[in-house]
Parts: structure tokens; C-alpha cells; sequence
């Protein structure tokens, strides 16, 4: 028989104290664990998180009120503040609330709440030590119209590094600085490589990441155009792709170089997809207006471009062309290897070969193959626009001619930076053959004082009237020599 548990009115009220004490002693534990871990959180959010987000946590929206939406820096140190002015009343609510419970618990509950006491109050001391300067320091940044940030709480810089703008992996693999193995210095004298891209790709970055988009040992896409797009607008120079890039289907082997001079190349060895004609002969016919406005005659080979500087086609006293032999006729044998800066099919480089003259002809593809062309004549191309250093090294060339290139559309400053360059590559005696430049009448003069700037001893010096432009444009050319430096 089981026996009957019978208290008395005195046991039930002991049983009841008894269990009140335990229910405040594991109040009080529990106060005691979410006590460190409330703060952490909130010492962690201050830190971290984005103020919209911290702000609907902590729900102090009118806290917020009076942030400068224009000043984030500001908004920042800011935020920062009211985070630990609202930590610092926190804590002083539950350090009141262990106060009272303190002195309702028993005596090993009272030492263990007053030990977390003690560790509250040395971090309220810290984060009142902390917040004070700061705000001293605040309103002595405001009266003098700046604000200090903390440099722990300070807005992470942006990075310098080029590769982290992009987010195309090969541009990225591309521009990163690549260090030397065995952490020594090449024959160059350099630790590492370099490469590097023009600085308005930056500002092309959707092209440029359409460019370095294909798949490392194929085919790359048929994209040259929007190469030449971005090298024509400054992000030149490009960066190296590691795909295979694409050829004429059906390439037939090239003239031999007594017939390439003055032949049209064979139709099969140029990729045509970009172009509106699909032929040399659409171009030589220059009967649908497809090519290039500025070398509409350019192709053809036969009629048009054989008898340039070889013979004039109007009177001497009204034409602007020089003859090759009368130019190098003022220093025989002096005129071994130059560069044409021009737009054309590599006609000048071709009549001076014939006068044992090297020529490279820079040029570019506007509305038509030229650097195939030039190369199928058996010529140097050098596909090069106008907005990079020339790739010669100082005082080397000989010679220096340029047409249907350099003309009235071109800022003063550029052109003379252009020529400073020019001058920086031609040796001491060089010649500069500057072939019908032409501009506005109004313009000529300024034009006039950037080529003398140079300095340069005038050899042969012609100013024309253009006549299909009712003397509103002229023509001008000159050859120049290059003199000794320096000047004094």
C-alpha cells in the first residue's frame, strides 16, 4: 500500500519559498548568459553592419533623423556614435536590473551577479572613455568643416589594383603584376612583368570584357572591328588574348614581290566579313562609295596611285606634292629607312623601295583592308593609330612623311605632341615631309606657328589655295630638317 505524501499548511509554504529561490537563481543564470551575448551581438552589428539594416534592428529610426545624406563619412562616424550611446544605455538598464536581483537572490547568485557587474562596469568605462574624445573631437571637426574617422571604423579604400575593376577573369589574370620565378631580376632589370592597357579602358569596360570573352586555346571571335574601336577611342594599347586568331579560309599564297608591288592582292586572302565591299575589285572601282572617303582611290593601283610623287599632275606653282627624287635629291645616300604616317594602301612605301628606301607605313582599317593590303604588296604594315608614342626609339629614323592623315580636324595640343614624338625619333638631319596638309583659311596660321615651333630649317615650303573649296581651305607642305641640339 502506497504511502501519502500529506503536508501541512507550514511545508506547503516552505515548498513554495523553496521553489520561488531556485526560479530566481536560474533567472538570474539566464540573465547572466544572454547578458555578454546580447552585447557581443550589438558590439558586432555596430561594426559590420550597413546603417539601414542596423537601424531597423535596433529600431531607433528617429535616431537617425538627422543624418547629412550628403556627407557618408560623416553618416558613418555618426551611426557609430549613436550605436554606442544606445549600447552604453543598455547596459546601464540591465546593471540595474542585476542590482535588484542582487538583492533578491542568495548569497552565491549575489557574488556571481555582482562579478558580472564589475565585468559590465569596466566595459560601460571603456566605451564612455572611448566615445568621449571623439565626440570632442567631433565638434571641433565641425567647426572647422572637416570630420575625422576613426581608422578602425574608417570606410575601406578602394582598391588600386587594376585586375579588381574588372570582372572578365582573363583581364584580370592579364593585368596583374606577374613576379619573376626564383624572385630575382631578368636581363631587363626588372623583378616582375608588367603589362598594361590604355587608360580609357577603363571607361570601355563592357567592350573590353567583350573582347577577352572566348575560351583559352580556341578560336577567337571575328572582332577585330571592335579592337579597332577601342584602340580608335584610347584603350590602346590592348591586352593579349590567349585564343587563336582567325584567317582567310581559303589563303592563297601571295605574289612574288616583282608582281605584288603593283598587283591587287588575291580576293582570298582577306577576311571580307566586316567590310561592305568583298573584293578588291569593289574597292578599285570606287563605284558604291564603300570604302574609306579619304583614299576613295586608293585601290586603284593602276591609274591612280602609280604616278604619285613620280610625276606632278598640275602646274608646279599651284600643287602642293614634292617629287620623291627632288626630296631625296637633297641628301643623296643620307635617306635609308623611314616611317609614313598616312592613310593609304602603302603606295609611298612601294615608289620608295624602288629607291632603295625602307619604309613602314603606319595606317589603320577604316572602311577597308589597308595593313592586309599593305602586306600583300609585300610593304611593312603597322597597324597604329594616332593616339600612342611612336615605337621607335629616339633619334633612329631618317625620315618621317605623312598625308591625308594630319589635316584641319586635329586639336593644336595634340599635334603638338604628335610632333614633339615625331621629332623625339628623328636623328639629327632627319627630314619631316608634312604632304598636303590643308585646313581652313582662317586656321592656316595657327597650324602654320605649330609646325615652326620645331625649329626646323626649311627645306622646300608651299602654301596653296585647295581649288575645289573656293579658296575657304588650303593645302600647305613642306619638308623640314631636323637640327643639331641643342639649340644653345
Amino acid at each position: 500500500m502506497k504511502s501519502l505524501n500529506i503536508h501541512s499548511p507550514e511545508d506547503k509554504g516552505m515548498t513554495k519559498q523553496n521553489v520561488n529561490t531556485k526560479l530566481k537563481k536560474c533567472r538570474s543564470v539566464y540573465y547572466f548568459i544572454f547578458i555578454p551575448g546580447a552585447l557581443a551581438l550589438l558590439l558586432s552589428v555596430a561594426a559590420m553592419s550597413k546603417f539601414l539594416s542596423f537601424k531597423s534592428f535596433l529600431g531607433t529610426e528617429s535616431s537617425y533623423s538627422n543624418l547629412n545624406l550628403e556627407d557618408p563619412y560623416g553618416n558613418e562616424n555618426k551611426v557609430i556614435m549613436i550605436t554606442v550611446e544606445i549600447v552604453i544605455q543598455k547596459i546601464e538598464q540591465q546593471m540595474e536590473k542585476l542590482r535588484e536581483t542582487k538583492q533578491d537572490s542568495s548569497s552565491s547568485s549575489s557574488s556571481f551577479a555582482f562579478q558580472q557587474a564589475s565585468f559590465l562596469a569596466d566595459i560601460l568605462g571603456l566605451l564612455e572613455s572611448a566615445a568621449t574624445p571623439h565626440q570632442h573631437n567631433e565638434g571641433n571637426n565641425q567647426q572647422n568643416g572637416s570630420f575625422t574617422t576613426h581608422p578602425l571604423v574608417r570606410k575601406k579604400k578602394q582598391s588600386d589594383e587594376p585586375a579588381d575593376y574588372f570582372l572578365r577573369e582573363e583581364i584580370r589574370k592579364y593585368v596583374r603584376i606577374k613576379p619573376n620565378r626564383l624572385g630575382k631580376q631578368n636581363f631587363m632589370g626588372a623583378n616582375a612583368s608588367f603589362t598594361s592597357i590604355g587608360h580609357a579602358c577603363f571607361a570601355m569596360k563592357e567592350e573590353l570584357e567583350e573582347y577577352m570573352d572566348y575560351d583559352v586555346g580556341e578560336i577567337c571571335n571575328d572582332d577585330w572591328k571592335l579592337a579597332q574601336k577601342l584602340m580608335v577611342h584610347g584603350c590602346d594599347p590592348l591586352p593579349r588574348r590567349r585564343c587563336f586568331s582567325r584567317a582567310p579560309k581559303l589563303y592563297n599564297q601571295p605574289f612574288p614581290i616583282t608582281e605584288s608591288l603593283w598587283k591587287l592582292p588575291d580576293d582570298r586572302n582577306v577576311r571580307w566579313s566586316q567590310y561592305r565591299c568583298k573584293n578588291f575589285a569593289c574597292l578599285a572601282g570606287n563605284t558604291t562609295g564603300k570604302g574609306f572617303f579619304k583614299c576613295a582611290h586608293c585601290f586603284n593601283l593602276t591609274n591612280h596611285e602609280k604616278p604619285r610623287w613620280m610625276s606632278l599632275e598640275s602646274d608646279s606653282n599651284q600643287t602642293a606634292e614634292f617629287l620623291i627624287s627632288d626630296v631625296l635629291a637633297i641628301k643623296p645616300g643620307e635617306i635609308r629607312m623611314g616611317l609614313d604616317f598616312s592613310v593609304g594602301t602603302g603606295t609611298f612605301a612601294a615608289r620608295m623601295r624602288e629607291f632603295n628606301v625602307t619604309i613602314v607605313s603606319a595606317t589603320i582599317n577604316f572602311g577597308a583592308p589597308f595593313s592586309e593590303m599593305i602586306a600583300l604588296r609585300g610593304l611593312v604594315p603597322l597597324y597604329f593609330t594616332i593616339n600612342q608614342r611612336l615605337p621607335f626609339f629616339d633619334n633612329t629614323l631618317d625620315l618621317i612623311h605623312t598625308t591625308r592623315f594630319l589635316d584641319g580636324w586635329i586639336d593644336f595640343v595634340l599635334l603638338e605632341f604628335i610632333l614633339y614624338d615625331w621629332d623625339r625619333v628623328l636623328r639629327p638631319g632627319g627630314l619631316l615631309w608634312i604632304d598636303s596638309f590643308f585646313c581652313l583659311k582662317e586656321d592656316l596660321y595657327d597650324y602654320l606657328q605649330a609646325f615652326k615651333m620645331l625649329r626646323y630649317k626649311k627645306l622646300k615650303w608651299v602654301v596653296v589655295p585647295k581649288l575645289d573649296k573656293d579658296d575657304q581651305e588650303m593645302f600647305f607642305s613642306a619638308v623640314l630638317e631636323k637640327p643639331p641640339r641643342p639649340f644653345r
